[in-house]
C-alpha cells in the first residue's frame, strides 16, 4: 500500500522514517501482528533504533494515530472557518479534503480506525489509554466542525432537518471506507485522485441537500 512520508516540521528524519514504516505496517497486518522487530525491519533499522523514539509498541501506535489526526484538523479546519462560503460548498470542499487525505495517507488514515477499536476493545495500558482518550477528544473536535457546517446548513435551508451529531457518523464512515477499498495505481495523477475525491464528496454532500 502505498503511503506519502508524513513528517512534522522539526521531526528528525529517522523518526520520521519510523512513523511511515509503523503506519505502513500497522495498515498492512495489523496490530497484533505487527512487532518493533518488523517495523525496523522496513527501514533496515535496529529494534534500538525505534526504542529510541518509542517505548513501546502501543506508544508507537498512538504516534501514529495522533499524525494522522493531526493531519486531519490542520487541513479541514481553515476550510470549515471559511465563512465566505456558503455551508454546503465549505461541507463538499471538507468532504473533498478528507478524502483525499485518506487516499493520500492511506496506512496513516487506516491507523485512525483501528485505533477507536482498540480503545473500545481495552488492549491498551492506562498510559496508552489517557493518550488515546486525548486522540478521542481530537477526533470529536474533527467531528465537530462537520457537525457545525451541516447545522449553518440546516438553518438556512440547504440541508435536510437532521440530527448533526448523529449523521456526521455515518457521513465520515462512507468517506472513511476509502481507506479499505482504495488502491493507488501505477502513473496515477494527484489530479485524478482529486477528481475521486470530488465524485465521491458530491455523492456524500448532495444526499443531504433538500429536494
Amino acid at each position: 500500500m502505498a503511503n506519502k512520508s508524513v513528517r512534522y516540521e522539526n521531526m528528525p528524519l529517522r523518526q520520521s522514517a519510523i512513523l511511515d514504516a509503523a503506519a505502513e505496517a500497522f495498515s498492512r497486518v495489523g496490530y497484533e501482528a505487527t512487532s518493533i522487530d518488523y517495523v525496523a525491519d522496513q527501514i533496515q533499522a535496529t529494534k534500538g533504533s525505534v526504542y529510541y523514539y518509542y517505548r513501546s509498541k502501543g506508544d508507537l501506535f498512538a504516534a501514529v494515530h495522533r499524525r494522522a489526526m493531526e493531519m486531519n484538523l490542520e487541513s479541514v479546519a481553515p476550510i470549515a472557518a471559511d465563512v465566505a462560503l456558503g455551508a454546503d460548498q465549505r461541507l463538499r470542499r471538507m468532504a473533498i479534503e478528507h478524502t483525499r487525505l485518506m487516499m493520500e495517507y492511506t496506512s496513516y488514515q487506516r491507523v485512525t480506525v483501528q485505533g477507536v477499536e482498540m480503545h473500545l476493545t481495552g488492549s491498551l495500558t492506562d498510559a496508552q489509554r489517557a493518550e488515546m482518550q486525548r486522540l478521542i477528544v481530537m477526533r470529536d473536535e474533527y467531528e465537530a466542525l462537520f457537525c457545525e457546517v451541516i447545522e449553518e446548513g440546516i438553518v438556512a435551508g440547504i440541508f435536510k432537518s437532521v440530527d448533526s451529531h448523529l449523521l456526521v457518523k455515518p457521513l465520515l464512515g462512507a468517506l472513511n471506507w476509502t481507506t479499505m477499498w482504495y488502491r493507488r495505481q501505477p502513473g496515477e495523477t494527484d489530479m485524478q485522485r482529486l477528481k475521486v475525491a470530488e465524485e465521491i464528496a458530491d455523492y456524500v454532500v448532495d444526499g443531504l441537500r433538500q429536494t
